[in-house]
């Protein structure tokens, strides 16, 4: 089984976040590795694989750094695979990492999804895999209509908690 999905981490401390993702393609079927790569400590490794992704079939990546969060935006200046940037929420409540992902400079997009929101890396990750991919789409479906039921069934709960001036 070879990856098709890259998940990059800035260090393996963020793997508590990142662990959504990883069980969401997990869930999803698509095969992926992870990585921990630093843009300031192991920059010469980050351009060697971001160079080499696409020939060894990686489709998407995704990235999460914190603070300064370069490490998104370089793995997008040396590949043209999509990259989806998860900031990670380190210092400045996540806020430096968000704004570091999301303002590249034209040319140079990284997809962004908001700060340690690693599922829906994943289920973006998963969308454009199934735009050439039936069966996946289909999974993809299926998960959305999942959580239909859980407003669904909120709402069932809802109805069974009473106050004075409650109409429903």
């Amino acid at each position: 089984m070879n990856p098709i999905v890259s998940i990059i981490m800035g260090s393996a401390s963020d793997l508590p976040v990142m662990d959504k993702a990883a069980a969401f393609l997990d869930r999803m079927e698509l095969p992926f590795e992870m990585h921990a790569l630093s843009a300031h400590r192991t920059p010469e490794a980050v351009e060697e694989f971001a160079g080499n992704a696409a020939s060894r079939g990686i489709r998407v990546i995704i990235a999460a750094a914190g603070m300064a969060a370069h490490l998104c935006g370089v793995i997008a200046s040396k590949t043209a695979i999509p990259v989806i940037g998860v900031p990670i929420a380190s210092t400045l409540e996540g806020m430096d990492a968000l704004l570091a992902i999301v303002q590249m400079p034209p040319g140079i997009p990284v997809a962004t999804v908001g700060i340690n929101a690693s599922l829906n890396s994943a289920i973006l990750a998963a969308q454009i895999l199934a735009v050439g991919d039936a069966e996946l789409n289909g999974r993809l479906i299926a998960y959305k209509e999942g959580l239909k039921s859980k407003i669904i069934k909120a709402n069932e709960e809802l109805r069974k908690v009473t106050y004075k001036h409650k109409t429903n």
